[in-house]
């Protein structure tokens, strides 16, 4: 692939590593705390729920930590076409992943939140417009 320098090698091969050790630790918390809850409260749906928010926030972080690796080995090696356009498909797909991640997660598409939290604010402080009461409908 090239010359790498051992302080680069050192840093991306410690970044991976943090990576999948993050991965592999909130799967293992998320599992724990998912099963506690579900033996406490006795819902299942709402453990599986818990452990997939848990467990997908852990990939989030765990790819960060890969991406940045991929992002300081190609930045440090002599880049060539070849070596950033993989670049560029391995950002691609864990782009995807991360925004597949948080949308399930979060139960909308990160573009959609902005939206329904400014229709709600923009209700209660406008005083053309009152906010509207639950007793009221």
């Amino acid at each position: 692939m090239g010359q790498t320098f051992p302080l680069t090698w050192l840093m991306t091969t410690s970044m991976e590593a943090a990576g999948v050790l993050i991965i592999g630790v909130s799967a293992l918390i998320s599992l724990a705390v998912a099963l506690r809850g579900a033996l406490h409260a006795a819902r299942w749906s709402a453990a599986y729920d818990l452990f997939r928010a848990s467990f997908g926030r852990g990939i989030l972080l765990g790819l960060e930590f890969l991406v940045a690796a991929d992002i300081i080995r190609t930045v440090v090696v002599t880049p060539s076409i070849q070596s950033v356009t993989v670049l560029a498909l391995i950002i691609l797909i864990r782009t995807f992943l991360s925004i597949s991640l948080k949308a399930e997660i979060e139960g909308g598409w990160p573009w959609q939140r902005p939206q329904l939290q400014a229709s709600a604010s923009s209700d209660a402080g406008d005083p053309v417009r009152p906010a509207r009461d639950a007793d009221t409908h």
